[in-house]
């Protein structure tokens, strides 16, 4: 018995790798190409806390949590040949595919980055999905990390992956509309169109994860040794907006708050991300709501002003002195709209949030004061000139 984690080398892949490993004596197969480690480097940053290749990884893994179930399979799940083969010598019961270009600004750089994007994404996915039929796998729980960012930013509730239409005095549940705002998010719509159709025409389970923007900078497992950390990025193209701001507090800069700043997004700590997509792939299938079930991976709603606000007084507690200014907003969008988003399902799955966000901050620069000199090193990366480039 196996579980495949796809994107086992990712920010989010690797402590979940930890997690489910810990909890079960199934062979946890970890795949990845190390693609992220590459589109990182090509936009000239690098994670500010130091990530061991994946081979320190899965020793330390075994020397400090006892894992001797995680093995790595380099390879590209664009590959069809390379894909078949991974299912035909595992025959996982239950893949957790995290594995995609996760960068809404990169995939917007230019055509080029945005068909790859495209391609690597959604070939990845076709290539599992397919994968899984055509080689009679098609019992095997499906589990991906998609975006909340496919709903775009409605003005009323966002409900937990459907909504109702009504048309000529007849209602009906149709999945909700795609609403994405990059060519990234939009790979995350058409992957859950592909999930829905994998699902009526072959049958297989699937868990549609949305996950909302993560912070955080380790979980009990990754904590344990440094060999075994995450990586943290905090540049424009991949740290996202919370990771940025402490960036430029470690780097005695304001944080930039783009307009107004009021807007507010759906977030989720690292630690409550990998404990919910732990629970969904040890999940007995009869305690499993449905067959095909969409999660909102989400704790809250937090304003991106209330945010900085928050990292600017966590700040103090490590003697620094960091402002926050606004900023001209180079995005067309509303600063002040207050999303609402519906989390029911996911929180029947975790339970209870583990980590608020004042308490994700006070971890991230506390661990981010350590490596100042990597952050200061870069800071060209996350300041606000980026954007012109």
């Amino acid at each position: 018995m196996s579980i495949l984690i796809t994107g086992a080398d990712g920010y989010l892949g690797w402590p979940t790798a930890l997690r489910i490993a810990s909890q079960t004596d199934d062979r946890v197969i970890l795949v990845d190409n190390f693609g992220r480690r590459n589109w990182v480097e090509e936009i000239g940053s690098v994670s500010a806390t130091p990530i061991s290749d994946i081979e320190t990884r899965i020793e330390a893994a075994e020397e400090v949590h006892g894992l001797s179930n995680l093995s790595f399979v380099e390879g590209d799940l664009t590959n069809k040949d390379f894909t078949d083969q991974l299912l035909t010598v595992h025959e996982p019961h239950t893949i957790v595919h995290t594995a995609a270009q996760p960068s809404a600004p990169y995939s917007q750089i230019n055509g080029e980055r945005a068909n790859y994007t495209q391609h690597n994404n959604l070939q990845a996915t076709r290539n599992l999905l397919w994968g899984l039929e055509e080689h009679d796998l098609t019992d095997t729980h499906f589990i991906e990390t998609t975006t909340t960012g496919v709903y775009g930013a409605p003005e009323f509730p966002i409900p937990e992956g459907g909504a109702v239409m009504e048309n000529q005095g007849e209602r009906d549940d149709v999945p909700f509309p795609a609403m994405a705002g990059s060519w990234y998010h939009l790979t995350k719509s058409h992957d859950a169109a592909n999930m829905r159709l994998a699902h009526k025409q072959f049958g297989i389970p699937i868990s549609d994860v949305r996950t909302a923007i993560t912070y955080g900078t380790e979980t009990d497992e990754t904590a344990a040794d440094p060999r075994l950390a995450t990586r943290f990025d905090f540049d424009y193209y991949f740290g996202v907006v919370s990771h940025r701001f402490c960036a430029q507090a470690i780097a005695g800069y304001p944080m930039t708050v783009y307009g107004k700043g009021e807007q507010r997004k759906p977030f989720i700590s690292l630690e409550d991300a990998v404990e919910g997509l732990t629970r969904l792939a040890l999940m007995d299938p009869d305690d499993r709501e449905d067959d095909h079930v969409v999660y909102n991976q989400v704790t809250r709603a937090i304003s991106i002003v209330e945010m900085a606000n928050t990292i600017a007084d966590v700040s103090a507690e490590f003697d620094l002195d960091v402002e926050v200014e606004h900023f001209e907003n180079p995005r067309d969008e509303d600063e002040t709209h207050k999303m609402e988003i519906e989390n029911e399902r996911y929180m029947n799955v975790i339970g209870e949030q583990r980590q608020d966000f004042e308490e994700g901050a006070r971890d991230i620069l506390g661990t981010l004061v350590e490596y100042d000199e990597t952050i200061k090193a870069h800071e060209d990366r996350f300041l606000p000139g980026v954007l012109t480039e």
